[in-house]
């Protein structure tokens, strides 16, 4: 993976601009979703994607997948909580 820095500053609502090659790679938009996970060196924005782009329209299917993607982020946010 290649690490790439890019600086940027937080306006005093606290926002910042993702630039538009980041928007692009990960196909975040207006009303795109991310989420902030803390970890040992640093803060993570992960883009959050809905299972709706992920699976058809089985509800069971979504339910378990769903239920599984919970699972998986409280897992990481421990896991990132521990390593400080």
């Amino acid at each position: 993976m290649v690490r790439k820095e890019l600086g940027y500053t937080i306006t005093e609502k606290g926002t910042v601009t993702i630039p538009a090659e980041i928007r692009k790679k990960y196909k975040l938009g207006k009303g795109s979703r991310i989420e902030f996970v803390e970890t040992g060196e640093g803060v993570l924005i992960v883009p959050v994607i809905p299972l709706e782009d992920l699976f058809g329209a089985d509800k069971a299917i979504k339910e378990t997948v769903y239920q599984m993607i919970k699972e998986l982020q409280e897992e990481r946010r421990k896991e990132a909580s521990d390593e400080e």
